[in-house]
């Protein structure tokens, strides 16, 4: 008798959990990936000739709030019609019973994987993209709440996509609406903390129900703050303590300390997105694209106040060839009345 490989055993064991689409439309090729209440398929779309994913409630999960929050991930998503997040095909129940919805295959790698290869200025352009899809969402009355760049992916032609609205909520302008939620959706209950607490506002690390847009502005601004240090605002035990009652870090250590060359304007820019309290940041996801633009640009930071050594340097880089060309000019000036004169 020969025995099974523990891989074979552990292949046999995955196989044996996808789900039954018999009578779908849908032919199972791989498994993408799983967590503790869903997994990810790639499929066959048979019928359009085309491949889609597959998010299915995983095997042994048998509470039917998992089933009822599935397809509120899928409502949700379905009501985003953008092309920074990624679109809904279809929904319902398998064969098996478990519940399930399709949506496009994203190809390309996550921005964290990414980032470390991209110049400065791409980065924040892939980051106003990123602001782009969730002040569309806050738009249509939809907050992300565990934004990080493990949940944006960069495709090969540029697409750039913010995924895993698994914990998205609908604010309360929104949550109205009953064919926005599955019949007996109450949302989260106060104290319960949803998310990743390293990127996470600090009412929201609290266990607040009710946080708003300004907790996804605060973790804009710390995908930000990995985007320029390489490292997110709180790691290990400080992220942690941000869910003990009093033990909260509110503010990360400024980007400058955590890594050479970030400009100084766009650490004021990650330190007032990351504010401590939702007043103090930016009004919106918008408002704080704005101030990338200013950087961008050339302008003046509306976060920093800048020394007149920094205004210099920032009119410099923005005017870079008509100061070299009337530099040049005097020089050359300079240099013929000399001679004229000898």
């Amino acid at each position: 008798m020969r025995w099974l490989s523990s891989a074979t055993v552990e292949h046999l064991r995955r196989v044996a959990e996808w789900p039954d689409l018999a009578d779908t439309k849908y032919r199972v090729l791989e498994e993408l990936g799983h967590g503790g209440m869903g997994a990810v398929y790639l499929a066959d779309d048979t019928v359009l000739g085309r491949k889609v994913a597959l998010k299915v409630v995983a095997t042994g999960v048998s509470d039917p709030a998992a089933a009822e929050r599935m397809l509120r991930e899928a409502r949700i998503i379905a009501r985003l019609e953008h092309p920074g997040i990624v679109p809904v095909h279809d929904a319902g129940a398998l064969p098996d019973g478990r519940v399930f919805y399709a949506m496009k295959r994203v190809d390309g790698s996550r921005l964290d994987a990414l980032a470390p290869g991209m110049a400065l200025a791409e980065r924040l352009r892939v980051f106003q993209r990123v602001c782009d899809a969730v002040a569309f969402a806050h738009a249509h009355g939809v907050i992300h709440r565990d934004l990080k760049p493990e949940n944006v992916m960069v495709g090969p032609f540029g697409e750039v996509l913010v995924m895993d609205w698994g914990i998205a909520r609908l604010v309360e302008s929104a949550a109205d609406d009953p064919s926005a939620r599955p019949p007996g959706s109450r949302g989260t209950a106060a104290g319960t903390v949803m998310g990743t607490l390293s990127y996470m506002a600090p009412e929201q690390a609290a266990g607040a129900a009710a946080v708003g847009p300004a907790a996804d502005v605060y973790a804009l601004g710390g995908i930000l703050y990995f985007l320029l240090t390489g490292r997110p605002p709180f790691d290990g035990e400080e992220a942690r303590s941000r869910s003990t009652p009093g033990g909260e870090a509110a503010t990360p250590v400024p980007p400058r300390r955590a890594a050479r060359g970030v400009p100084p304007a766009l650490e004021s820019l990650v330190l007032r997105a990351m504010a401590a309290t939702p007043d103090e940041r930016y009004a919106s996801a918008e408002e704080l694209s704005a101030e990338v633009s200013r950087f961008l640009d050339g302008e003046r930071v509306l976060a920093h106040r800048e020394t007149p050594v920094e205004r210099a340097g920032r009119f410099f880089t923005k005017y870079r060839t008509a100061v070299l060309l009337v530099a040049a000019y005097l020089v050359v000036r300079a240099a013929m009345l000399w001679l004229l004169r000898r």
